[in-house]
């Protein structure tokens, strides 16, 4: 009896012999093979499913966040049409305080200024006659073209009557401590001779130092 190489002999051994038909043993490896796939794509639908609920999650989240916004938006213009009357208010104050700076912007309190004119002159003099002329707040004051002279912003030419001979410059040095006073230049000096009186004309010049400043904050003084 010729043996092959394939062919074991087995001493002892329990003897076992397969009656199953091949189609049988190809049917279950069918099965087992439709089962795995079955498998497969059962997770591969499970997959499917928690994507779609991630993603629908995030879209519902961003969504509520987007109307949680919307409605803060709106709950904060609502608050806004209810303050608009009085911001309306308060920028037409405002206006108001801008438009009195500007126009105070070159006031001189003209009376108190003048007497402190006055008084700095002797006892025996007085101011007769008075010619002002002052700034705009639309229109640059004119500036001297004259060497050495300051900046101004007022002009007051007066004509005192002194009952003795005047000291003009001891007037001048007296008018330089004014609050504003740029410089002075003296005029004619005239006596009548049926009164004896000695008449004086002065043009003094004055600078920012004097204005009232009325409608200016005590910061920007």
């Amino acid at each position: 009896m010729k043996q092959t190489a394939n062919d074991s002999l087995v001493v002892g051994g329990e003897p076992r012999v397969d009656l199953l038909p091949p189609e049988i043993r190809a049917e279950r490896r069918d099965r087992l093979r439709r089962r795995r796939l079955g498998f497969g794509v059962i997770g591969v639908v499970v997959v499917t499913l928690l994507g779609v609920g991630a993603a629908t999650f995030v879209a519902t989240t961003a969504q509520v966040r987007l109307q949680s916004e919307q409605e803060r938006t709106v709950s904060l213009l609502a608050e806004q049409a209810q303050y608009s009357e009085i911001r309306q208010m308060q920028t037409q104050v405002e206006l108001a305080r801008a438009a009195q700076q500007v126009g105070a912007s070159t006031e001189i309190d003209w009376q108190d200024y003048l007497q402190e004119v006055q008084a700095t002159l002797p006892d025996s003099v007085f101011v007769e006659t008075v010619d002002v002329d002052s700034a705009s707040p639309l229109i640059a004051y004119t500036q001297a073209t004259a060497p050495l002279q300051g900046a101004r912003m007022a002009t007051v030419e007066f004509t005192a009557a002194s009952l003795v001979l005047p000291d003009v410059p001891t007037w001048l040095r007296a008018l330089a401590t004014l609050p504003g006073f740029a410089d002075a230049l003296p005029g004619s000096v005239t006596r009548a001779d049926s009164s004896g009186v000695y008449t004086v004309t002065i043009t003094m010049h004055i600078n920012d130092a004097a204005l009232a400043q009325r409608f200016t904050a005590e910061g920007e003084k």
